[in-house]
Formats: C-alpha cells, structure tokens, sequence
C-alpha cells in the first residue's frame, strides 16, 4: 500500500535555499507534498514570522531553513527567534554557516559541474569563516559559460562578488549533481536537518 505524501511548506532566503530542502526531499523514501513556499524575503523576514510559522505547525508541518551567518550558534539562533517551545513538526534548522557550506561539502561534485581547475578540498567546510567567499573563488575557474553566471570582480573593490544568476546556476548544481550524502558526511548541521526529517516521517507514520 502507497502512504499519502506528508504536506510540507517551506520558509527560506531565497532561490538556492529552496532548491536545497528540494533536493534533499526528492532522495527520501517517503513522499512530500510541498504545499507553499515563502522564500525571497530575507533573513529578517524569516526571524519576524518564526512564531508564527512555528503555531501554524499544529495544522501541518513547516521546515524553515536559515543561515547561521554571523549569529553565534545554532541553538542561540532559535532560542531568539522563537522563545517559546518549538512544536515537534516545525523544523527550524540552520546551515552553519550558510547553504554555500553544504554545496562545498560536495566538493568533488561542485567542481566537475563548474570545469573548474582550481580549488582544495573541504573537509570541514562549517568551520571556513565565509564559504560563500570560497564557493565564488572556485567560480572564478568555472568554465567561461558559468563563470559569467556565477561571479564577477567588483571595479572598486576588486573583490569577487556575486553574479547575475548565482542563485539559478547553483540551483542547477543543486537539482541534478549536488551529492546530499557526500555533503552530509562533511556538515553536521546538514545532518541535523536529515535527522529532523527522519524524526517527522516517524511521527507521521511513514517510515
């Protein structure tokens, strides 16, 4: 007997956010329905609704993936913006310290997509001070096609920055090279997230 797909909604950044839980989603054994997506609003659209995305949880579950960024850990993030207990199928978890940490855990995969000819291994990508930075760095040597995608050197600056369609040309690497097990393996808070889904298919009787 088939089980009925788990309804699920979605709170994140933006574009690439979303591909991300999408991805991770598409490799389970149990089915979802994503009912709604709340993205493209940024961080502090996220951290004002939390409360309230965290009530609508009694009728149906809610992942809202954040990045840590500068905060100083996970758990002090969610304590700030909830403060209140957390209902059981409100998933609130944060890539540490953004999604760009994860995508670099599969670095092998990141570069073959990219032709890059540059760039180490990442083995503890969670602890790199600014992964994003990497992740451009390792653009850079992309293939001239996704370079102009991915990246650009700012004039004034001269620092590498973020390119016209950063977010569709990872949200490609995403949705059809990006390796979840390989990523996980290497990012503890990618982890988390896959326990809290396990946790979720439990309750709701599907695994």
């Amino acid at each position: 007997m088939t089980l009925p797909a788990i309804p699920l909604r979605l709170a994140v950044e933006d574009e690439l956010s979303e591909h991300i839980p999408r991805r991770i989603l598409s490799e389970r054994d149990t089915r979802y329905d994503v009912t709604a997506v709340y993205r493209g609003r940024g961080f502090g659209y996220l951290r004002k609704h939390a409360r309230a995305f965290n009530r609508s949880a009694t009728a149906a579950p809610f992942l809202l993936l954040t990045d840590l960024d500068r905060s100083d850990c996970a758990p002090t993030l969610i304590a700030e913006w909830l403060g209140r207990p957390r209902h059981p199928d409100f998933l609130l978890r944060v890539a540490v310290r953004e999604a760009e940490a994860w995508l670099l855990g599969d670095d092998s995969g990141l570069k073959a997509f990219f032709g890059a000819r540059g760039g180490g291994r990442h083995d503890r990508p969670e602890e790199l001070p600014d992964p994003k930075a990497e992740l451009l760095r390792m653009a850079w040597s992309a293939r001239r096609e996704l370079q102009e995608r991915l990246v650009r050197r700012d004039r004034r600056s001269g620092r590498l920055a973020q390119g016209p369609d950063y977010n569709g040309a990872l949200g490609e690497f995403v949705a059809r090279h990006w390796s979840v097990s390989a990523a996980s393996s290497r990012c503890r808070s990618l982890r988390k997230l896959i326990c809290a889904l396990d946790g979720l298919e439990a309750r709701h009787g599907s695994r």
